[in-house]
């Protein structure tokens, strides 16, 4: 049975991989260090399956984590351990310096003595993503894997930073690595700080839809499950030292992807849906869209979810489990965050 660790595995993108990786019966070792986002409901009916394991630790204790590198021996390790919203990495970025840059960091030192002295060196997959690339105005533009780093934001910028980092230690100390930059994931198990959830959470409570700015910022939206296959694929037949951009090709403007669920959830509950438009994140990218030509063609993959099927997919999720939402910790997801400046 392969073993793999899967850290940040309470969280949106960790659970579903997490569970991908169960149902193909990998061995799966959860380390997660349960903050904010983590939510043990995402992973309460695996549990106790016997190719499962949790361990609570941040990424940062080096210590700790080389423990756990010798006691499993795994063979890959997938690092989906981040903070990740942009609205709270205006408000306060010291968190993604610490645990987007600093921890990266810590877990690269414990894979590199580890790997320094065992005959089977452990593969990393980085999950990082397309925010990296920046603003790309030209509509006619996707960045691919050469496209050159422009990110905006403190969140983009540390995910820029441990990116440049797990390069320069495949370079200079040999670690196989790969990094993954995906676009917009949605799906099941995802906080509703993010914006599709928050659209549904916000029907479901009869609470505003806030739109920023004029609404008209554009992002292209994958299903996670997709991403999920990804990932394995690229730990499989990836390119070591190599950059895979992740996305589907399918860009939205934020209004229209409001205009689209609440059409859908019109036909599911009965609660009045209401939008307002509110003050823009300060230095809000307009476009995101990347070019995933790389992965399609090089190593066979491709989305096989359409929009449509999985927004019809990921609100029949949230309607079937309103406990996912009575498991959130604190209520920040209901407040505007993102104007601290």
């Amino acid at each position: 049975m392969k073993k793999i660790i899967v850290t940040g595995g309470y969280g949106f993108i960790g659970s579903n991989l997490v569970k991908y990786f169960l149902k193909k019966n990998y061995f799966v070792i959860n380390i997660d260090k349960l903050s904010y986002s983590s939510n043990r409901y995402n992973l309460i009916d695996v549990s106790k399956k016997k190719n499962y394991i949790f361990i609570k630790s941040d990424i940062g204790n080096k210590k700790k984590i080389l423990k756990v590198l010798r006691k499993y021996k795994p063979s890959i390790i997938f690092n989906l351990a981040a903070e990740t919203h942009v609205d709270r990495s205006i408000d306060g970025p010291k968190a993604f310096i610490d645990n987007n840059i600093n921890s990266t960091y810590n877990l690269l030192e414990a894979l590199r003595f580890y790997n320094k002295f065992s005959h089977k060196k452990i593969k990393l997959i980085h999950v990082s993503t397309d925010e990296v690339y920046g603003d790309i105005f030209n509509k006619k533009l996707r960045a691919n894997e050469k496209f050159q780093y422009h990110p905006s934001s403190p969140y983009s910028a540390s995910k820029a930073s441990s990116d440049h980092l797990v390069k320069a230690y495949n370079r200079t100390y040999n670690l196989p690595a790969i990094i993954s930059n995906c676009s917009n994931n949605y799906g099941p198990n995802q906080n509703p700080e993010k914006l599709i959830p928050k659209i549904i959470f916000n029907i479901l409570n009869n609470l505003p839809i806030p739109i920023y700015g004029k609404g008209i910022n554009s992002r292209e939206w994958l299903h996670v499950e997709d991403h999920c296959r990804a990932l394995e694929i690229l730990s499989i037949k990836g390119r070591i030292g190599e950059n895979y951009n992740i996305g589907s090709g399918i860009n939205l403007t934020n209004i229209n992807l409001i205009k689209i669920i609440i059409k859908m959830m019109k036909k599911k509950c009965k609660n009045k849906a209401i939008t307002h438009f509110v003050k823009d994140r300060p230095g809000h990218d307009l476009r995101y869209a990347i070019n995933s030509t790389k992965i399609r063609n090089t190593l066979n993959w491709k989305p096989k979810i359409n929009l449509t099927n999985g927004l019809l997919k990921t609100i029949d999720w949230y309607l079937q489990n309103k406990d996912y939402f009575k498991n959130l910790k604190g209520n920040k997801h209901k407040l505007r965050l993102g104007l601290n400046t």
